[in-house]
């Protein structure tokens, strides 16, 4: 029976674990390089007739090239809705509107503006781990209150933490990993 209990509480903070991660590569993805990419801008919020949509359900995303990004707006008077919430972004973006899309080129960046980017991209990593170290935290918690409830042995319970910092160190190295590839893509010239 306690083997169950144990089980249950490794998936949850498993489970727990692999959304911090996830939610650090999108935060990843939200972070501007050289490069054109949809997901810096596609979940920004727009305020469109009244109320606020992300983006991406206004309009689509094309790069016909890496330095640019056209978004063609599904509904032609969101156009300028689409134009402000860019610029409101503050992203060093300037867009272009031409009547039918709204082209944004990419600047390469200056060496300061990465190093910029990158303490944010270490920033985020950090909140990253900060989930996950809490995700292990609880888990803990729950399994020492099985054992205190005579649920687990003292070896069980050794044994499961054992198996909960094993499953922390995988997923902390795979915020890590991506960490890594980011920031060698903010840094690439």
């Amino acid at each position: 029976m306690s083997r169950e209990y144990v089980d249950v509480a490794l998936a949850e903070a498993g489970e727990r674990m692999a959304k911090a991660v996830a939610h650090t590569r999108s935060e990843f993805a939200g972070v501007r390089t050289g490069r054109a990419t949809p997901a810096l801008i596609e979940k920004l919020q727009v305020e469109y007739y009244g109320s606020t949509a992300p983006l991406q359900q206004l309009a689509s995303f094309s790069v016909p090239d890496a330095r640019l990004l056209v978004v063609t707006p599904f509904d032609k008077g969101a156009m300028g809705a689409i134009e402000r919430a860019i610029q409101d972004a503050n992203l060093g973006l300037n867009p272009s509107n031409d009547g039918v899309a709204i082209r944004l080129a990419f600047p390469p960046l200056t060496e300061e503006r990465r190093k910029e980017f990158v303490r944010l991209v270490k920033q985020r990593a950090e909140d990253g781990r900060t989930a996950v170290r809490s995700a292990r935290r609880d888990a803990r918690k729950e399994l020492e209150s099985l054992q205190k409830d005579g649920e687990l042995s003292e070896d069980d319970l050794r044994w499961s933490e054992g198996e909960l910092d094993k499953l922390t160190k995988a997923h902390e190295s795979e915020i890590d990993v991506a960490l890594e590839t980011k920031t060698a893509e903010l840094l690439e010239a």
